[in-house]
């Protein structure tokens, strides 16, 4: 096995009661630290069954402006849907080590895809304590089932009827950012490449961690995305960075969190705000989040939207394709 896995250090450290030293953070990034304690971050809570379309597209407009981070409920995906969902993922993590194994990335594999440990994004070279589960789920052709568990056998149906059930939820929130920005209600989906789009999921699983207060689960950062739609588990851990300060993110049974991502700020120019958040985790139990990510295709350029482009707005963005604007962030180079 080329790397070892969180989830097995956790086991050896739980029983040791320490973390090894590469998962060690400064003590200036440590959440107790840097975390305003006993306050949780009211990010605005969205009812997408509002009949005021109005208000429904000003609050949208005004949460990502100001927040880059919302929750959205009545979302009209079924709470049956979410729970098979978690539940599925859960018992992929739960299986032996040598049956997730057979979905890991390859030795010199540059995708994305499968299941792994290591991030880029790490804070000062220092490990975060999550493995994690990547693979595509639409559009169909660009799927790659080598890399969806078999194990549970329902995991692929439960994951495809998610996936159908997100779809609409997904255009409305596009859609509701377009209109957010002055625009028709489908060129901001037009802007990142329409129906050509890429959803991926991802399922982070940050085991029991003995030293909480020593490490984070996944460093500060923004997502790459256009938006991500989080399926967050009960156990606290997401952090978004406002006014200067770290504050944890409220849980909210079957509410979705929309990050704004790196695209959506291109896209509109910076009226729209991509969120700094983190990931800390917990002494006792094992947090799991299914962010899902709406990418545009890795050939498909972007850049502002030239409607929003005035002599008093110029451009602040380079209009570039997505697999470079990947690789100059990954590599922490110039965008």
């Amino acid at each position: 096995m080329e790397i070892e896995r969180v989830q097995e250090i956790a086991s050896l450290s739980n029983l040791k009661g320490t973390i090894p030293s590469e998962f060690i953070i400064l003590e200036n990034e440590q959440a107790t630290t840097t975390t305003i304690h006993g306050a949780v971050l009211e990010v605005p809570v969205i009812d997408l069954c509002n009949p005021d379309d109005q208000s429904l597209v000003a609050s949208i407009s005004e949460a990502s402006k100001s927040w880059g981070i919302f929750q959205v409920v009545n979302h009209g995906i079924p709470n049956e849907h979410i729970s098979e969902l978690q539940k599925v993922g859960k018992e992929f993590f739960e299986l032996p080590q040598d049956e997730k194994e057979v979905i890991a990335k390859p030795i010199g594999y540059e995708g994305v895809e499968g299941y792994g440990t290591k991030h880029q994004k790490e804070v000062e070279g220092k490990k975060g304590w999550v493995d994690h589960l990547f693979h595509r789920v639409w559009p169909p052709s660009a799927v790659n089932y080598h890399y969806w568990p078999k194990n549970p056998p329902s995991y692929r149906e439960t994951n495809e009827q998610y996936t159908q059930s997100l779809i609409p939820v997904a255009d409305k929130l596009l859609g509701l950012l377009s209109r957010g920005l002055g625009l028709e209600d489908g060129e901001v989906k037009q802007g990142l490449g329409c129906e050509d789009m890429f959803y991926m999921l991802k399922i982070n699983y940050y085991p029991a961690c003995p030293c909480p207060e020593l490490d984070l689960g996944l460093g500060p950062h923004t997502d790459m995305s256009s938006i991500t739609i989080l399926v967050p588990n009960e156990v606290q851990g997401l952090q978004v960075f406002k006014d200067d300060h770290w504050y944890d993110v409220a849980y909210i049974p079957n509410a979705l969190i929309v990050h704004i991502g790196d695209q959506i700020e291109i896209l509109s120019n910076g009226k729209y705000k991509s969120v700094y958040h983190r990931t800390t985790v917990n002494k006792e139990k094992t947090r799991m989040s299914w962010p899902m990510f709406l990418e545009p295709p890795p050939e498909f350029e972007v850049g502002p939207i030239p409607k929003l482009i005035t002599q008093d707005n110029p451009s602040k963005f380079k209009t570039k394709k997505y697999k470079d604007f990947v690789d100059c962030k990954l590599n922490k180079l110039p965008q």
